[in-house]
């Protein structure tokens, strides 16, 4: 190698390098443009969805009300063994606690989180506040058990003491009718409490009912879709998207028209004299489950439509060339190929589905309300955020659960909904 030849290696060798930093430099640059891109939409995503999601999913675990309300409480059972009742430097931390609470007006507030576990509680705990609050000197063991005797039970104090917890499975447990008993293990809630359960079987079931009917009505409409010439099936894809341009309210309003008991429907089978009575088409499992059908029979067909639209015609001219019949070919060649489709508008069905709570309200009866009736009972009415917010995240997690299910059996990358 000459001495010119060495003498240049330097040279491309930092020429190089300098590519290098450049190209560095200019992928950096072009993330940056790309991150400042999506940045809005993933702040939006953030604080509309993971956000509220997040805070979901602590309220439901959240426990502050007696551990704020009751400091010197909470202290003072932290060391109490829970076999017999306290003793009376408890009472006292609790009498100086309800002073201070009923200063501040947050007695009932405690007596409200206590009740959901203890009946009466609240109503205890309000006349224990004011005897306190009318004045005098201890023992406070004593005034507590002559103004009620039920502040020498145990299990009162064992949920008392549960409760000061800054955590709580209370509320998770609730949701799926179980509870913790004296010694905190998990038993059966008793059968006057347990109806989580039952709502949340109704709400899969109601929901399985409307996807099975969706796809029984929109399977042959999005195989009309897909072969009907471009001029019919735009006509078609027409009034298959115009429920769209109505909201949800509108059309629930609508089934409630037409199924009442003096309703256009009953009319119609009165006057053709298909029954001599009017049958009750509403508030009942029947109007939900036609209504919500109505309502989500184009987010099946929609998906289902795409993937036959992508299946080329040949396919089942060659199962007939081959000797298949008609209805051969259709089943083993056709129907196959439009399970993505069929799995992706049956999932989207059924997820919407599950959180449906204005058509049950509205043409449902009293055995026909879902889940999410229970979520904004707890909301608005009972103000109990916390068991709200427990059977938002159960729901949150079988949907989730519903989709990693799907995933793995049909795989999310060979949907196509568009």
């Amino acid at each position: 190698m000459s001495v010119d030849t060495m003498g240049a290696l330097p040279g491309a060798i930092e020429d190089k390098v300098s590519l290098k930093a450049k190209l560095r430099r200019a992928e950096r640059v072009n993330r940056l443009r790309s991150l400042s891109l999506v940045a809005p939409l993933l702040v939006f995503v953030l604080s509309i969805f993971v956000l509220p999601i997040g805070m979901m999913m602590f309220r439901s675990v959240e426990n502050p009300e007696v551990r704020d309300t009751l400091p010197k409480t909470a202290a003072a059972l932290a060391a109490w063994d829970g076999k017999s009742v306290p003793d009376e430097p408890v009472y006292a931390a609790l009498a100086a606690d309800l002073a201070q609470a009923q200063k501040d007006r947050t007695t009932g507030l405690v007596g409200k989180r206590l009740n959901y576990e203890i009946a009466g509680a609240r109503s205890r705990l309000l006349k224990a506040g004011r005897m306190v609050e009318a004045g005098g000197a201890g023992p406070w063991k004593d005034k507590f058990l002559t103004s009620d005797k039920e502040w020498g039970s145990v299990p009162f104090w064992a949920v008392m003491k549960r409760s000061t917890a800054a955590y709580t499975p209370y509320y998770l447990l609730t949701s799926v009718d179980l509870r913790q008993d004296v010694a905190g293990a998990i038993v059966k809630a008793e059968p006057d409490q347990a109806i989580f359960l039952d709502v949340f079987t109704r709400t899969i079931w109601i929901s399985l009912l409307v996807t099975v009917a969706t796809l029984v009505l929109g399977y042959p409409v999005a195989h009309l879709l897909a072969i009907l010439p471009a001029k019919h099936a735009n006509m078609l894809m027409i009034l298959v998207l115009l429920p769209f341009t109505t909201s949800i309210l509108v059309r629930t309003t609508a089934w409630i028209v037409l199924l009442q008991t003096n309703g256009v429907i009953n009319d119609i089978l009165v006057a053709l004299h298909f029954t001599t009575e009017r049958a009750q088409l509403i508030f009942n499992r029947f109007g939900t489950v036609l209504a919500m059908t109505h309502i989500q029979l184009p987010f099946t067909i929609l998906p289902i439509y795409s993937v036959m639209k992508s299946i080329p015609p040949s396919h089942l001219r060659a199962a007939r060339s081959l000797g298949a019949g008609p209805f051969t070919a259709f089943a083993s060649v056709y129907v196959p190929q439009t399970l993505p489709g069929v799995g992706a508008g049956c999932l989207l069905t059924f997820i919407l589905s599950l959180g449906y709570y204005i058509t049950p309200a509205l043409v449902g009866g009293p055995q026909d309300q879902m889940v999410s009736y229970f979520v904004a009972l707890y909301t608005n009415k009972e103000l109990n955020w916390g068991q709200a917010s427990a059977l938002g995240a159960l729901l949150l997690f079988i949907t989730l659960a519903l989709y990693a299910v799907f995933n793995r059996v049909v795989g999310i990358d060979k949907v196509k909904l568009g």
